[in-house]
């Protein structure tokens, strides 16, 4: 009898450390268009408790880099959740071809909005063709986990969260406020309703381009994890928080503006607020978060030129209109045999080429040698032959993990360092991303809390490396996607 009792204690305390051998909560922090230098270059601007915490506490991968093109919003925030690259998540950009139509990465017109009528709410996951880490959460709580999304962009609330979560939040714009879709929820919850309240006294542009989006953003996942108790009943529970106004400041002001270096030490401030409220409300070394970045950001033009650093536009409104009429005249026909240039890749219509009675192969051929004539174009490529293609593999390796067969063009563009697509017709202070040079590729990888060893790495880390490393912590199984490795913390 004794021996049976002592059998039951014991097999109880090992539940008992089993259900414990996890955070109470996992909180994703990505922050949009955050260079990796941000860290250094305003840390004596930083407090303490903010980023200088996560570094001086937490774990630092100092040498994380994307290892895939386009180097784009939506594509990373997934590549992140998802350890995976857009050949097989399938998010290949912010718009993509579905079914041979441009398509926005999260629309669904098969939902409708919750908390707006307009065509911003009708947003979901289902483009998406992989599990995320709050997905395979779930699946090892046997779905008692609670997941939630939080950003002002939708796609950056909606694909980190996943396909399993139980809420995702984003800013419709015309409104200033929260809502959601019916992907999720049929009506939006009481406190969401209330904190809306607070977030209609900002414009659109407030939240956009100032510190009020840090704000609001914030507040909504503070307010998430009281409302919803995250992370405070008994299972392991996520959130997922995007900061997105940097992105937008960035893409207006440029990267060396006094505007974004106010948005970075006012987000300093915020996260450690934010910080402190965790240890308060879940328990000092009880939550697991981690700080990344969907991509970087490339130095202005103008700002190159005028200290001789080789740089240029790639004006791709013009070119697609260039090439179009190149190739009526060499083929004499009338239609447009190109039909847009998305992330540096050229759309063809195969359609049109076809009722021409042009063969494909000939003409993807000829585009290929008309942009290796421009000065601006370091290759061209046919990425049905991207394997053979005379390219460093370290840049045919990103193109190959970037290429989507069903959902991507015809002929990748790699345009020379210094170089970037401009949409309208001059350059201006703002800026861009997308390509595989490490001023969009090189991004922050902070982790800190549960089972994190304080320290850091300067080994090649990749932003795939990120999920199987949460994954790994938390013991649980990996997204079904994913293809990076564990990051080792000595």
């Amino acid at each position: 009898m004794k021996k049976l009792l002592l059998s039951a204690i014991l097999f109880l305390a090992a539940l008992a450390t089993y259900a414990q051998d996890r955070p109470k909560l996992i909180v994703g922090i990505m922050v949009d268009q955050m260079r990796w230098d941000y860290l250094h270059r305003y840390y004596n601007l930083y407090g303490d408790g903010g980023f200088k915490r996560m570094m001086n506490e937490g774990f630092d991968c100092e040498n994380t880099m994307i290892n895939y093109i386009p180097a784009i919003t939506a594509v990373g925030h997934t590549s992140v959740y998802t350890g995976s690259v857009p050949s097989i998540h399938g998010i290949q950009a912010n718009n993509f071809l579905l079914d041979g139509k441009k398509t926005y990465c999260t629309a669904d017109n098969s939902v409708q909005g919750v908390g707006t009528k307009s065509k911003s709410g009708q947003m979901s996951p289902r483009n998406l063709l992989t599990t995320t880490i709050g997905d395979e959460l779930k699946v090892a709580t046997d779905f008692k986990s609670r997941v939630i999304g939080i950003s002002i962009k939708d796609r950056a609330a909606i694909l980190p969260a996943g396909h399993a979560a139980d809420a995702a939040y984003w800013i419709d714009s015309d409104q200033s406020r929260f809502v959601s879709s019916t992907y999720y929820m049929k009506q939006l919850p009481a406190w969401v309703e209330k904190y809306n309240k607070t977030v209609s006294k900002y414009t659109s542009d407030q939240i956009s381009y100032s510190p009020a989006g840090n704000e609001v953003t914030i507040e909504m996942a503070k307010n998430a994890i009281t409302n919803e108790k995250l992370g405070q009943q008994g299972e392991t529970d996520m959130i997922c928080i995007s900061f997105s106004s940097t992105d937008k400041i960035g893409h207006k002001y440029g990267t060396h503006n006094q505007i974004i270096q106010t948005q970075f030490v006012d987000l300093d401030r915020r996260l450690a607020d934010f910080f402190s409220y965790l240890d308060q409300t879940i328990g000092k070394g009880e939550y697991l978060v981690f700080l990344a970045a969907d991509h970087g950001a490339a130095n202005n033009i103008l700002m190159n030129q005028e200290h001789g650093i080789p740089s240029g536009p790639f004006f791709y409104r013009k070119e697609l209109t260039a090439l179009n009429d190149y190739l009526k005249t060499k083929y004499s026909v009338t239609a447009d045999l190109a039909s847009a240039i998305m992330s540096y890749c050229v759309v063809l219509n195969h359609d049109a080429i076809s009722n021409a009675g042009l063969e494909l192969d000939k003409v993807k051929a000829d585009v290929t040698d008309y942009f290796q004539t421009k000065e601006y174009i370091a290759y061209a490529v046919d990425m049905d032959k991207a394997a053979t293609a005379t390219v460093p593999s370290y840049i045919k390796e990103k193109m190959i993990n970037g290429y989507c067969r069903q959902r991507n063009g015809d002929i990748q563009l790699i345009v020379k360092p210094g170089w970037y697509e401009v949409y309208g017709d001059k350059v201006d202070g703002g800026t861009t991303h997308g390509v595989w040079n490490p001023y969009d590729a090189h991004i922050p990888f902070l982790m800190m809390g549960w089972g994190v060893k304080h320290g850091k790495t300067n080994h090649p880390t990749y932003i795939t490396d990120i999920a199987p490393t949460i994954c790994n912590l938390v013991h649980i199984q990996m997204p079904n996607g994913c293809i990076g490795n564990a990051v080792e913390m000595k």
